[in-house]
């Protein structure tokens, strides 16, 4: 973690931003998406940052991040079977096939959707709506370990008797 001096210009006082970087290690069982909101939480806690942003990145290229519901799981399954027949595995159209039929599709479906997500924290909490999760989302046939950066940047979270500019 690194404090980072940052000037307020409306009354000149010094505000100290906190800095937190981190890396989430998540096994995909298989294609689908799976929810990573509680480990993401468990990351923006760790960095005692009360108000900022949190910025993840998965750094592969056949994986995305979404949010998207995760009260229904029909809706999952649903924006599965949509990609299936956008994006079909073994279509003649792709060339690159390296890893196998899923290979280059993997890659188009990462292209149409996200590889990089920014959520405002408040109150040490991620600003998410009342059905939103945050999803890694796997392209390929079979799981991976996939890597996610995680920056987290923002005020630290104010503790008793301490205001948000730091002193007494």
């Amino acid at each position: 973690m690194a404090l980072v001096g940052v000037r307020d210009h409306r009354d000149c006082n010094h505000i100290a931003m906190l800095q937190h970087l981190a890396t989430l290690t998540v096994r995909t069982p298989d294609r689908g998406l799976l929810e990573i909101t509680r480990e993401v939480r468990a990351s923006v806690a760790d960095s005692g940052v009360g108000e900022g942003l949190v910025t993840l990145f998965v750094r592969h290229t056949s994986a995305s991040l979404l949010i998207q519901e995760n009260a229904d799981p029909d809706v999952r399954d649903d924006l599965e079977r949509f990609f299936a027949r956008l994006v079909r595995d073994g279509d003649s159209l792709f060339q690159h096939r390296t890893e196998g039929p899923d290979d280059m599709p993997a890659h188009v479906r990462s292209a149409l959707t996200a590889t990089q997500l920014s959520i405002p924290i408040t109150s040490g909490s991620l600003a998410l709506g009342t059905w939103q999760g945050i999803y890694l989302w796997e392209h390929r046939l079979h799981g991976s370990a996939r890597e996610i950066a995680v920056h987290v940047i923002g005020e630290a979270v104010q503790r008793a008797g301490i205001n948000r500019r730091g002193s007494p």
